[in-house]
């Protein structure tokens, strides 16, 4: 049975796994296209540039939105994201299903640009479990992990 092209969004607060899902996703049989996102932060141990983001200058980035490159960006925690509309184009094009992870603002953007798109929220099972996910990042400072926490509830 054939799948018709379809674009789907996966979002939800900072620290819930998309990451986690979409490496599980990675490793399936489904003929997924997952694209690779822009961003300006730094990256994190580990991460690899064109494989688990685009790791791009403040300038670089204002070209790909002055540009029109970007189906979507949002400024999320002092840094850009945004999800390269070629990417997308070509993939469904190709007949895929496009999976891209964005933040509740990429999402919302998204939607209004594309209403027929599936948006899926990943919701952490409690807000502790949240915060223990960001903690074991080992990566920010008690104020980004407040401003993260802080930002849930609206996300949610």
């Amino acid at each position: 049975m054939a799948l018709r092209p379809l674009l789907a969004v996966l979002s939800g607060p900072s620290g819930v796994g998309k990451d986690t899902v979409l490496d599980g996703l990675r490793r399936s049989d489904l003929s997924l296209h997952i694209p690779i996102t822009a961003t300006t932060r730094p990256p994190r141990a580990g991460e690899r540039h064109a494989v688990n983001h685009f790791f791009v200058t403040d300038q670089e980035f204002d070209r790909l939105v002055g540009d029109d490159e970007l189906l979507e960006w949002a400024q999320v925690y002092g840094n850009r994201y945004g999800v390269p509309r070629t990417q997308v184009r070509e993939a469904l094009s190709a007949g895929k299903i496009v999976l891209a992870r964005t933040d509740i603002q990429g999402a919302a953007s998204i939607r209004e640009k594309t209403p027929e798109a599936l948006l899926i929220f990943l919701a952490p099972p409690s807000l502790e479990s949240l915060e223990m996910r960001i903690r074991e990042r080992g990566e920010l400072d008690e104020a980004d992990i407040a401003r993260r926490l802080a930002a849930v509830g609206s996300e949610m």
